[in-house]
């Protein structure tokens, strides 16, 4: 009898271990944490660099040789449209213009003396004729040297802040030299370069959110104001320019900025990526039906952003799902929630608080 006893012995063990009882099975279900699907806002995005520029710059230097005999500005400092920056020496000049100026009254003189004697017959229309041109060249004289004057004082084109002064009272300056360079700051142009494949994406007026490494924390918002006509044929990208707001002058011309551009706002169904099950090019998730059972139901992806990813098709919002432990699941399969526990008879208990 000993034979037999031992063909038993197997099928008892195996019927301890497949439950021992009712409910043995449900006492091994897999512990899962389960959210409900909601819908979240998702926008298309493109990441590029870019250098900020003045909204308008110059650089102001000397038009002639000379002497610096005054300059009206500090390190740093800010000028008005017009104001004087710099001003050359014009003694000689002013002596130039102070003889044209003699001459040209002598000659108007002497032309209206001609003019008088014509009408009475005193004097012939080519006298009055070569008279009226010495007139005209004396004017002449005249206005070159209030234009050489004029080329002697440096003015702003308009108002901003000026650059560090390298340059001292009294310098011999030639043609050319730097005096100082002038900046609009009041706003700043951002370039930044986009891949023509995503040129559909680009508009004018399109918002855009810039960060400085100087200041990582604090994002600067603009526009883009105009996109080139003309695509680089060797990087096949075209530059954007864009507005940025620079009340504070916290932003300088020569920074470089990280933007970011978004496009195709909407709202979609959002799930965490982690209940995302991949097999090859398909995707899937399990959702929790009756009797705390889940079925893996076939879902089509769209884009992911912060954690979370888009589902275009397979949910609706409402619908629970399973978000972490999806690992230890199989369709079909029941399961318990995460915060409670097998009660009498493997039934999952309350959850305490």
């Amino acid at each position: 009898m000993r034979l037999p006893l031992l063909f038993l012995l197997p099928l008892v063990l195996l019927c301890a271990c497949k439950g021992g009882g009712p409910g043995g099975r449900e006492a091994g279900a897999p512990i899962v944490t389960v959210e409900t699907v909601a819908s979240s806002r998702f926008a298309n995005r493109i990441d590029a660099v870019g250098t900020a520029l003045a909204n308008e710059q110059v650089v102001l230097a000397a038009p002639v040789t000379e002497r610096i005999v005054r300059l009206n500005f500090r390190d740093g400092g800010y000028v008005g449209a017009g104001q004087v920056v710099a001003l050359l020496a014009q003694g000689q000049e002013d002596a130039l213009l102070a003889e044209a100026g003699v001459r040209a009254q002598e000659a108007e003189q002497q032309l209206d003396r001609l003019e008088a004697l014509r009408t009475r017959g005193f004097a012939t229309k080519s006298a009055v004729d070569a008279q009226n041109a010495l007139a005209g060249s004396a004017r002449a004289q005249a206005e070159g040297a209030r234009a050489s004057i004029g080329d002697r004082v440096i003015r702003a084109p308009f108002g901003g802040w000026l650059s560090l002064r390298n340059i001292s009272l009294g310098a011999i300056v030639t043609a050319g030299t730097e005096i100082a360079t002038i900046s609009d700051i009041s706003r700043i142009k951002l370039d930044f370069a986009v891949p023509e494949t995503l040129l559909s994406a680009l508009s004018v007026g399109q918002p855009i959110d810039a960060v400085a490494a100087a200041y990582p924390g604090r994002p600067f918002r603009g526009t883009i104001q105009t996109i080139d006509t003309v695509v680089n044929a060797e990087t096949r990208a075209v530059t954007v320019r864009a507005i940025l707001p620079n009340p504070d002058k916290m932003l300088k011309p020569g920074m470089l900025l990280t933007v970011a551009v978004e496009s195709a706002a909407r709202n979609a169904i959002a799930i965490p990526e982690l209940a995302v099950v991949g097999e090859g090019d398909r995707s899937f998730v399990y959702v929790l039906g009756n009797a705390d059972m889940v079925r893996r139901v076939p879902v089509k992806i769209g884009a992911r952003q912060n954690g979370v990813v888009e589902i275009l098709e397979g949910l609706k919002p409402g619908q629970r799902i399973v978000t972490e432990g999806v690992v230890k699941l199989a369709d079909g399969m029941k399961i318990r929630l995460a915060g409670s526990k097998a009660g009498p008879g493997g039934k999952p208990a309350p959850a305490r608080n």
